[in-house]
């Protein structure tokens, strides 16, 4: 499949590159790209100063560079800021940042030849994945520049699975090492194409797990005998919010005809709060997720090249700005992984409540005997020690701060570590909602005599049973928890029918 980009493209773009589709430019957007790129050339040759094209860069910006030198300050750019340490990003990550940085120059403002962006939209279609860090970045620099090292023949990616130097991969996709002109260097390290295709990623992750949050809730409640009025429509409508109408919809959807919770009717004047707040934690995870929704899109919609070039090769204008940084997108990034610790906290909550044998009414730690057996004891303590990382991770990256280049940069709004710390955040709300998946599945085994599943329910238990069997301290449960872990990640629950 191929995504093509006219004007602009937004975040469920970006997402589907990441997972394998190619990327194309319009003529009108390739048209943008080479006047930008010729009002780069118009200043060269007139030398009228301006930022990163024949001046250093960041606290560097007041000394002017030759002619002559240009195109090696924009090499010794790249080289200079592949300063990226750790383990490297994912293949999917990368090609999302890779897609956003295309996005970006089809914007007409940065003016790097067309050539640039061509061998960008190579590495996606023949699956060269350039080796990049997932560490080092107070903004988007490093991040970039270890992909802007592959275009010239230096770093390392992998090209089709097989790991190889810059200069072999690019032979291998029968390419060859670019020599950079004036500015291409910073516009390569510059943007928010980092913490932007990184967002779009973690957003793909995350519509899918808000989904799955619901359908796991929705199991653990029929398996708790909850009380079904707090979920009324009429009742939610009281707490105005679309997130909230959202969930319970989902809710009463998956519940319907459940003779586990006709069963259960009046048993409680009402349930815990982690039953009966269901759909207000989800509910506000959903309504977070529309709203860092639309900062990804607005973000990929925007120039965040520094500095913007306009006008025409005749009367070429450029503008030193601060478009690079991104605030908006850092506290966006902020409030989701906020959302997914709360959401996470509230299914370890859940998970023990049915494990609990004080509160559950079913075996202790849905052990089959208990005492020679330990059941699920332990799993709550893995679903707790996530929670809690989440807990830490959740503390705001956007706030940071911190001083670079010589004061030039003394403000810091940290969008990638925003990103990053999000998807570490997803990773171990996967994990947790696995665990009590697993938990609530084990659970409803021993409520067959009880009363019927729903329909909604029995899909959601089926597809778990598909996957892992009843647990019988038979097996170590970590393999369990990754294969479920894994249904949550790739797949949709199933639908309501």
């Amino acid at each position: 499949m191929m995504v093509a980009i006219d004007t602009r493209i937004g975040w469920r773009d970006v997402a589907r590159v990441a997972a394998g589709d190619t990327l194309s430019l319009s003529p009108a957007a390739w048209a943008r790209v080479d006047n930008a790129s010729r009002i780069v050339e118009r200043i060269v040759e007139t030398g009228a100063r301006a930022y990163g094209i024949n001046t250093g860069v960041g606290a560097l910006s007041d000394t002017v560079v030759d002619r002559a030198s240009q195109s090696r300050l924009s090499r010794n750019i790249i080289l200079s800021h592949a300063c990226g340490v750790g383990e490297l990003l994912a293949a999917r990550e990368v090609r999302a940042i890779i897609a956003a940085q295309i996005a970006n120059f089809a914007h007409g403002r940065s003016g790097v030849r067309a050539e640039i962006v061509r061998h960008l939209a190579a590495f996606l279609e023949r699956d060269c994945v350039p080796d990049v860090p997932s560490k080092g970045s107070a903004g988007y620099l490093t991040h970039n520049a270890h992909t802007a090292l592959v275009l010239i023949g230096e770093g390392s990616a992998s090209v089709a699975g097989k790991r190889m130097n810059g200069r072999e991969a690019l032979n291998a996709i029968g390419l060859r090492p670019l020599v950079l002109a004036a500015k291409e260097g910073l516009s390569l390290v510059n943007g928010t194409a980092c913490a932007t295709g990184l967002a779009s990623v973690a957003l793909e992750r995350v519509s899918r797990l808000l989904d799955w949050a619901d359908a796991v809730a929705a199991l653990t409640l029929e398996a708790s005998g909850c009380q079904m009025a707090a979920f009324d429509e009429a009742v939610l409508a009281l707490r105005a919010s679309r997130g909230i109408a959202h969930v319970g919809a989902s809710l009463r959807g998956r519940l319907d005809g459940s003779g586990l919770i006709a069963a259960a009717l009046g048993k409680r004047t009402q349930d815990a709060l982690s039953l009966r707040a269901v759909p207000h934690a989800h509910g506000a995870a959903r309504d977070v997720f529309d709203t860092v929704s639309e900062v990804v899109d607005r973000e990929l919609a925007s120039v965040t090249d520094n500095p913007a070039v306009s006008g025409t090769p005749e009367n070429p204008v450029v503008s030193s700005e601060a478009h690079a940084v991104a605030p908006a997108l850092a506290q966006a990034c902020d409030s989701l992984a906020i959302a997914l610790a709360q959401i996470s906290a509230m299914s370890e909550r859940r998970m023990d409540r049915l494990v609990n044998p004080l509160v559950s009414g079913l075996p202790p730690f849905l052990a089959s005997d208990a005492g020679s057996n330990s059941g699920f004891m332990i799993a709550q303590y893995t679903a707790a020690a996530l929670s809690n990382e989440n807990r830490r991770l959740a503390a705001p990256a956007s706030t940071d701060g911190g001083l670079t280049s010589g004061l030039q940069e003394d403000f810091l709004a940290h969008p990638t570590a925003a990103a990053n710390k999000l998807l570490s955040v997803i990773d171990n709300a996967e994990y947790i909602l696995a665990i009590e998946l697993m938990a609530a599945a084990q659970a409803h085994d021993f409520l067959t005599l009880t009363g019927a599943r729903a329909k909604g329910t029995e899909a959601i238990h089926h597809a778990t049973r598909a996957v892992v069997a009843h647990y019988g301290d038979d097996r170590p449960l970590a393999g369990d928890m990754e294969a479920l872990r894994t249904l949550i990640r790739e797949e949709a629950p199933p639908t309501v029918r």
